[in-house]
């Protein structure tokens, strides 16, 4: 049978269509399969493996010369705890915080050695009963060049037209500023209070005892310490303390005025010292004279009492007394009746 041209071109097109609309199915039920399987594979990743989320944002961080290893966590389910360890530059990682709910872990605190120019690195991992995540590694870091120095504490005391700054190095974890740092110095900063843009500094000082006395007298001034450690020009500066004020007062004399004082003082007692040994003896006459008293007056003093009493006391022994010896003889009526002696005056009255 033979066909028309209409007709052929018509079975041509649904023949055409047909075909499409199974490729257009095919590659939909294709994308289909694998959204799903991916999605499938993803969820059972997490689901069926049963691994932990492991820690983010992991540092290894160290203030005033501590080492502690910090870090975040997303989910936080019942009894998860942490494993942290850290590692020398030169060697394998070692035991630090074991089991803890934080989410720091401070080394400098437990009994291990850290060396104050060491090179460190911290790894955390999380656990939950059988469960557990992967290691995460934290950064590496240098404590004598990557720590944080604290500011110092400044104290001000007034002396005249003067202000003297006492300085106190940070406290630190292991060993002290000084011993780490051996060439720091200080920045001191100072101004009128309320005017701080025309401050003044003075650096490189090596002493924590310093006097300003470029200073107007009845006047405040607020101070400012930096610490310089000298690694760098433009790191390991410490925090800078804060402003400290303290007045001035009355403008204080010349130094050399108290040592002329007290030369001059010293001077005159040797001087007296010397004219004492010198002249000891006239001035010993001056004090004690010798001039004799006029002969009556040694007449008089010499010449012994007519006192019959001064007599008596002068005579070693006591002269005789005179007396008589009395006999009180009681009455003879008295005596007759009987009746005592005491009543012997009493007048009789039956």
């Amino acid at each position: 049978m033979k066909l028309s041209y209409t007709h052929t071109h018509t079975l041509l097109n649904w023949t055409t269509l047909y075909t499409d609309r199974r490729s257009f199915t095919d590659n939909m039920s294709a994308a289909l399969c694998a959204f799903i399987l991916t999605c499938s594979a993803l969820c059972g990743s997490t689901v069926v493996s049963g691994v932990l989320s492991k820690p983010t944002n992991v540092r290894l961080t160290s203030h005033d010369m501590n080492l502690v290893l910090r870090w975040e966590s997303k989910e936080q389910p019942a009894g998860l705890v942490y494993t942290a360890e850290y590692k020398p530059s030169l060697a394998d990682y070692r035991v630090g915080c074991v089991n803890i709910s934080t989410l720091e872990c401070d080394f400098t605190c437990l009994n291990i050695s850290i060396f104050q120019y060491g090179k460190y690195t911290g790894r955390v991992r999380a656990q939950s009963g059988s469960e557990t995540s992967v290691w995460v590694e934290s950064n590496q870091t240098t404590l004598d060049k990557d720590t944080i120095i604290s500011s110092p504490n400044v104290s001000l005391f007034s002396n005249g037209a003067t202000i003297e700054v006492s300085i106190q190095d940070p406290i630190f974890a292991i060993s002290a500023l000084r011993e780490v740092y051996n060439s720091a110095t200080y920045n001191i900063t100072y101004w009128q209070d309320g005017q701080k843009q025309k401050a003044k500094s003075i650096s490189n000082i090596q002493q924590s005892w310093v006097v300003l006395n470029d200073l107007e007298p009845w006047t405040k001034y607020c101070v400012q310490v930096q610490i310089k450690t000298g690694r760098n020009a433009d790191t390991n500066l410490s925090k800078p303390s804060s402003a400290v004020c303290e007045s001035t007062t009355v403008e204080e004399e010349a130094p050399w005025v108290p040592a002329v004082v007290t030369f001059v003082v010293m001077a005159m007692a040797v001087a007296l010292v010397v004219v004492a040994v010198l002249y000891r003896k006239r001035i010993f006459h001056f004090l004690c004279p010798k001039d004799a008293l006029p002969q009556h007056f040694k007449e008089d003093l010499l010449a012994c009492p007519n006192s019959s009493m001064y007599i008596a006391m002068g005579n070693p022994h006591p002269a005789e007394e005179i007396y008589h010896q009395v006999i009180i003889m009681a009455d003879s009526r008295t005596l007759a009746e009987g009746r005592p002696l005491e009543s012997a005056g009493q007048p009789d009255t039956t």
